[in-house]
């Protein structure tokens, strides 16, 4: 899978999120204080104001809470795999995380359905992430 398309300007602080991904796990931050779950990567926590965390490995599972599906894609690269779905995953961790639904046509895809993490390989030897069917 090519994308033109590919994260710039990546703080060094948040490079343990797409290194996973490259290793085939999903850690996100998890406050020290509070323990709640922090995606997408924040200095502090939203719910305690605390600076510290530690990456945290996650099932990967969970189940869709809302999706579209892409008619018409961002890039030419895109445009040629549309349709495809984009979900909204409410993981099994009690947080939500955002990725492309895959090995599922997009007109399948509905709300409740369960997932689990799926690593797509992008150029440049980055990683994205991307939910399947369980």
């Amino acid at each position: 899978m090519t994308r033109t398309l590919l994260p710039e300007g990546i703080p060094a602080w948040q490079m343990p999120f797409w290194d996973a991904l490259k290793q085939h796990t999903v850690v996100v931050q998890r406050c020290d204080s509070c323990h709640a779950y922090r995606y997408v990567p924040k200095e502090v926590c939203p719910h305690c104001w605390s600076a510290e965390s530690t990456w945290s490995q996650v099932s990967g599972e969970g189940e869709i809470y809302t999706y579209t599906v892409v008619h018409r894609g961002p890039t030419p690269e895109f445009q040629a795999e549309a349709p495809y779905a984009i979900a909204y995953v409410e993981m099994a961790e009690g947080f939500r995380m955002i990725g492309r639904v895959v090995d599922i046509p997009p007109a399948e895809v509905r709300i409740g359905m369960p997932v689990s993490a799926s690593f797509q390989p992008l150029d440049e030897g980055w990683t994205a992430l991307a939910f399947a069917p369980r």
